[in-house]
């Protein structure tokens, strides 16, 4: 069975300047079997007929907030409501996990400083490592797994696909190498023109989980639908994993 950890982000990883009103850094991972992708892609399709009347439109958390480009006909009252209901459903009915990392950039550099630049490796290392946990748990043969990521630049990309490969050399603090390449771990990065549901899916659910974590009094019902799905093992939260 082929599983997909479809990775999107939420805030800038940058350290240089840091947005006081979002001081943090959410690199959060879907991870799905490929039948139950199929299912979402389907939903989301249906959503994108439903009310655009073809399935191109991307869907990507600021401009729903914003109503912004396609999603301007979101300023229609009426429209909105039977949006946010489809889509509320969607998010809820499917069968997927969320395995995110969150990076709190004003105790990172109170630790680190701002020369390092490996904000994102860290918090794509959090996640690679719990995936593995979550794939040891399903108890059955072959399984393999595709890091889905979106493009960000030849540079970004070449250095990121360098961690990973350091990765699969030498493991991480708790997973081994060999552990990594027992579910014959791969990158795929996609241009961000591509309509990739998956990848659509984890910017919808980073920035709720953003915002929970700036604030966790405030309300937050997007968070609520998503609650459910983020990884535990008993009783123990290994989806929200906050650094440092």
């Amino acid at each position: 069975m082929d599983y997909y950890l479809f990775l999107d982000e939420s805030g800038d990883h940058g350290l240089k300047n840091i947005d006081i009103n979002f001081p943090v850094f959410v690199l959060c991972g879907i991870i799905m079997s490929n039948n139950d992708y199929e299912n979402l892609r389907l939903s989301f399709n249906q959503i994108k007929q439903d009310l655009w009347g073809n399935g191109k439109v991307i869907f990507h958390s600021r401009d729903i907030r914003k109503c912004e480009k396609e999603l301007s006909i979101l300023l229609d009252n009426d429209v909105k409501a039977t949006f946010y209901k489809k889509l509320n459903k969607t998010i809820n009915d499917s069968n997927y996990t969320v395995i995110s990392s969150i990076i709190d950039k004003q105790r990172y550099i109170k630790k680190y400083g701002k020369l390092r630049n490996d904000v994102y490796e860290i918090a794509l290392s959090f996640i690679i490592e719990r995936a593995i946990f979550f794939l040891d748990s399903i108890k059955e043969q072959g399984k393999n797994l595709y890091l889905i990521i979106e493009k960000r630049g030849k540079k970004e990309d070449a250095k990121l696909k360098n961690h990973i490969n350091d990765l699969l050399r030498i493991g991480t603090y708790y997973v081994s190498p060999e552990r990594l390449h027992s579910y014959n771990t791969k990158i795929q990065f996609v241009d961000k023109r591509k309509n990739e549901n998956g990848l659509q899916l984890s910017d919808l659910v980073a920035y709720p989980i953003a915002r929970y974590c700036m604030d966790k009094e405030r309300a937050n019902p997007a968070f609520e639908i998503i609650k459910p799905k983020i990884y535990k093992r008993g009783t123990r939260i290994y989806g929200l994993k906050i650094f440092p």
